[in-house]
């Protein structure tokens, strides 16, 4: 009789979580063909394994693709998950995927790419508008006697693109830079599309002094990437052509350390990841969270990038 007791006791505790509760959360990238947003991942998993309580989701559309962001997003609500942390493709179609969340019951932050209007709890990751200014300031810094000069941007509906955008042109604002028409290009996030854009501007103006991606796409096909500025490498080593891009993954560091670039400006993605997590487990807790949280960023010239390599 006290075995089959023992017996009852101990199926009732395996019935019983060992903790309050244990929560899905899921990070939803813009592109998982991105390596920006594997480290965001990286940093989703280690704090849910640290924090026990929480797995860690990690899905999006391998490429560019607001509509199946929207569909994977969809697809979660109808698994009814405890939590989605968004990287906002596309604000409107966003927009509309948040409310249906929250409809449902399901908290909603976003991180990387935020939807402000939007019934999104928090936003995690860079101020984007400081993010552009910093890239302009470093352009303006390196080359103050101007020139013509470029962007390249990733998807045309992403606000956290078009503030870097406006970031760059307000830092340049007043200088001897302009911009060429045709300027920013939009890769959709496509690393090939991106080397192939910076061809294309560098042929349609020779002289063009400068070429700002406002994200790291063309450095993340770090071959095509080497043989554009393989091409114009006495005009950079002369000053005369500066390549000044956003992100700072380690293949970028790396050709920034080779002198196949002039300056990188970098945000913390694994950050992101670790915030996503803590944020979202607050939410669920019934904890008041700030709306706004900045991770920051990372200036990174021939003078510091070994340090950044380490």
């Amino acid at each position: 009789m006290r075995k089959l007791l023992l017996a009852g006791i101990a199926v009732a505790m395996m019935a019983t979580p060992a903790f309050a509760a244990n929560y899905r959360f899921v990070i939803v990238p813009k592109a998982m063909n991105n390596p920006f947003f594997d480290f965001a991942r990286d940093g989703c998993q280690k704090r849910a394994k640290e924090l026990g309580n929480i797995e860690c989701i990690y899905k999006g559309p391998v490429e560019h693709e607001p509509a199946t962001q929207a569909q994977i997003i969809q697809d979660f609500i109808t698994q009814k998950v405890d939590g989605l942390a968004i990287s906002v493709a596309d604000v409107a179609a966003m927009t509309k995927s948040i409310e249906a969340a929250t409809a449902a019951g399901i908290p909603v932050i976003t991180f990387d790419a935020d939807a402000p209007g939007s019934k999104r709890i928090a936003y995690i990751g860079t101020n984007n508008k400081e993010f552009g200014v910093a890239l302009g300031k470093q352009l303006l810094k390196l080359r103050p006697d101007g020139g013509k000069y470029a962007m390249v941007s990733g998807g045309p509906g992403a606000k956290n693109l078009a503030e870097r955008v406006d970031g760059v042109r307000e830092a340049l604002k007043g200088s001897k830079w302009t911009e060429v028409g045709g300027s920013p290009t939009f890769c959709n996030d496509d690393p090939a599309l991106a080397v192939q854009q910076m061809t294309d501007l560098r042929t349609a103006t020779p002289d063009l002094a400068a070429i700002v991606p406002v994200g790291g796409w063309p450095m993340f096909a770090p071959e095509g990437f080497k043989a554009f500025a393989s091409r114009y490498k006495k005009d950079i080593d002369a000053g005369k052509f500066t390549l000044v891009v956003a992100d700072t993954l380690k293949m970028q560091l790396e050709l920034l350390r080779d002198g196949y670039a002039n300056a990188l400006v970098g945000q913390r993605p694994f950050e992101m990841g670790e915030k996503a997590m803590d944020t979202l487990l607050a939410i669920k807790k019934g904890e008041k969270v700030p709306e706004i949280v900045y991770t920051g960023l990372d200036l990174v010239t021939k003078d510091n990038v070994a340090q950044m390599l380490k």
